[in-house]
This record gives structure tokens, sequence and C-alpha cells, in this order.
């Protein structure tokens, strides 16, 4: 059945994303199950199409919009999956280049009220996905996993052209485990016959993900195997040590597929909230959704040598709030944090312990942390995705 076809008389102004946003896997097992049962009910709609699978700890997304830069300029018709969004839903389902209509969404929605409706977000999600690039006629679809890799949903996928493996570190230890070893072997389980997986992790997380490739006869891809594959002609447009490590990735991946041409337009992608640079006022706002340890020494490595005035920062109360937090607090003493969402680390907790101001509200706590910011300097907002697009559709709003 396709969802398509789901009473089109009806069509509401907005499609209930409520209803969507409650789906939570909360109790539910983990795995590819779910997913499969659900693209069964559509046709099983991933056999349509080749898929490049991109998992790791931190950099799918830019990851991902580098090969899909790449894909598009090599005059392939390029799906593109990815998560969170950072404003609006639809950007989690792009066709090349483009974000999926709300009605699509709406469409969808209402046939999983009737055919699915104890679907999990997620699989709903990657469902939506997959039968628009069958729709579409996408030829190569960029898909990001959620958690994991074997115990992730895009484990249904068919089909699977390339395995992407960006890094690994703690992140998510209640699900995949507290080492970096274990996560990276649900990661590694990935691995297919016969199916290149290409990856710039490294010390022990790269022993166990070529352990797993040996293991599954998947032909293993490295820097250090393969120089030549992961080279690049120059830094990419997207900022930080990290980022040419995804564009090395990112690289090597367009031409094991045979998309080597695509490299240059791969390396001028842009991604919203990686470093994303403003001007406010006479000051530089630079906005990055960084929200785990790895993520926020990366950051920081990226900004030595930039002065920073003040910290805006929010995070979940479930992340690792003092390890994430830590790399950023020797950047300035002006510290304003916030609350990203309902379950976010108390603010006032983190301006005690910390040192700073405590402002719940996004929006006031970005008005306080721009006062507070001398003409000529810096503002870093960071610690959260959620974060990071709310602040992000603030600052639009004020671009002439």
């Amino acid at each position: 059945m396709n969802a398509e076809h789901a009473d089109p008389a009806r069509t509401p102004a907005r499609p209930d994303y409520d209803w969507l946003y409650s789906r939570t896997r909360a109790g539910r097992a983990r795995g590819p199950q779910g997913a499969a049962a659900l693209l069964a009910r559509l046709g099983d709609p991933q056999q349509a199409f080749r898929s490049v699978r991109v998992i790791g700890t931190n950099g799918k997304g830019s990851t991902c919009a580098m090969l899909e830069a790449g894909l598009i300029a090599s005059g392939v018709t390029v799906g593109r999956f990815t998560s969170p969004h950072l404003t609006h839903f639809e950007e989690r389902v792009r066709v090349d280049g483009a974000d999926l209509s709300p009605a699509r969404t709406d469409a969808f929605i209402r046939w999983a009220q009737t055919h699915a409706p104890d679907a999990a977000f997620f699989d709903l999600t990657l469902a939506l996905a997959c039968q628009e690039f069958a729709r579409a006629g996408v030829g190569v679809a960029v898909m990001e996993a959620g958690v994991g890799g074997r115990s992730d949903a895009t484990q249904v996928l068919t089909r699977v052209a390339a395995t992407v493996i960006t890094n690994v570190d703690l992140d998510h230890v209640g699900v995949l485990g507290g080492t970096v070893e274990a996560i990276a072997a649900d990661k590694a389980g990935a691995a297919q016959p016969g199916v290149p997986l290409l990856t710039t992790a490294t010390d022990a997380a790269l022993d166990v993900i070529a352990a797993a490739a040996a293991q599954a006869g998947a032909p293993l891809l490295t820097p250090d195997t393969h120089p030549t594959l992961f080279a690049l002609p120059r830094p990419p447009r997207l900022e930080g040590a990290h980022q040419q490590r995804n564009a090395a990735l990112a690289a090597a991946t367009l031409r094991t597929l045979g998309y080597g041409p695509g490299v240059d337009a791969a390396l001028n992608a842009t991604h919203p909230a990686r470093l994303e640079r403003f001007q406010v006022d006479g000051r530089a706002v630079l906005i990055d959704g960084a929200h785990n340890p790895h993520a926020t020494h990366a950051l920081a490595a990226a900004l030595r040598g930039t002065p920073v005035h003040t910290l805006l920062f929010g995070n979940l109360a479930r992340k690792d709030t003092a390890a994430t937090l830590a790399p950023l607090l020797p950047l300035t003493p002006q510290r304003v944090f916030t609350a990203p969402g309902d379950l976010a680390t108390p603010p006032g907790d983190l301006a005690a312990q910390h040192g700073g101001e405590a402002t719940a509200d996004m929006t006031a706590a970005l008005t306080r942390a721009l006062a507070l910011t001398p003409p000529g300097g810096t503002l870093l907002v960071t610690g959260s995705l959620y974060l990071a697009g709310h602040v992000r559709t603030q600052l639009l709003a004020r671009t002439p």
C-alpha cells in the first residue's frame, strides 16, 4: 500500500506533527524489525535505490551534506535522510537538495495513523524517506543512521553501496554501551560482505571496526590503507580540522563509488549550525550544534586563536553535561546558560557550578548574551542542536 493515496480529499493546513513526534521508541526493542515491517507494508521501496549508510558519533550530518553535493554535481538523482532537524521536519528528507513538501508529510502521516499507528517515530520517518526516494527515482540515497549501526533501523536498507563510519566516541552509552569498544562494535555491525566500509575512526575504535570488517568480508578503506583515496585537493568550506576529516571521508566515498569528479562540489558544501557565522549589530555570532564531549573538543580546537567573548550554552540532561561543557569553559568567563526544552539540564545549576548567568527562555538568553558581547566581539552558541536551531531561526528573522 502506498501512503500517497491516503485520503487526498482531506488537506489540513498543517501536518499532524504532534502525533508523529509522540511515537517514541520508549519501551520498544531496538533494531530494524519495526522498520522492516513498515517498509513491507509500503512495498519495500528501499529496494528501488542504492544507499550509502553514514554512521558515527559525530560528523554524520556534515559528511552527508558533502556527499549530497558531490553526487548532485555528478548528475545523480540524490536522496538525503538525516536527523534531527534544526527548524522544520522536512529537512530530514531531501531530493536533489530540496526539502520534502509538508503536503507529502501530511499524506504519509494520515496513512500511518490508519495503517501503522503503533510504529516508532524514527521507523516512520525512515519509511517516509524511502517511499519518497523511490517515488522520485533516486539513484543513490545518503542515509544517516540514528543511533549505532547493527542496532539502528537503517540496518533494514538493501542495496547498500558503501558503509561510512565517521568516528566513534562516548555518546548514547545507555543504548550502545559504556566503552568506545562496545560502541564501535555496534556501529561496525553494519559491515556487509563485499560492501566497502570507509572510516576515519582511530585507535581502539578502528581496531574493532577492522576486525568486524574482516569477519564480514567488507573491504576496509582508511586514510592509512588508501591515502590517495582520502586525499583532498584543498580544504573544505566547512571550518575546522574535524571537517577536513569529514571531507576526506566524503571524497573517498565518492571516488569509491565512481563519482570522483564530484569531490570539488563536495568541498564547497555548507551545512547549517556547523560553525555557522552571523553578524548581528556589529557582533559575530557562531552557531554550532556540538552536543557531546567529542564534538565540543573538536569545536574548541577549531576556535583556537579566535577570541570568544560570550558563551551561550544549553543541553539535554541525559547528556554528559560536565564533560561536554569542559572544553568550552576556558574560552571565556562570560557565560549565559539556557534550557533547550523541558528535558534540559537546569540552567541555574550550570550557572551555579560553572559561573555565569541563567536564563531559561532561549530567546531571552540570546538577547542577554548579545548584550554581554561587546561590539566587534564574538558570541558562541552551542551545546544542543535544539538550541542551535532556535537561535538560528531568531537570527535569520533579523536578517533583512
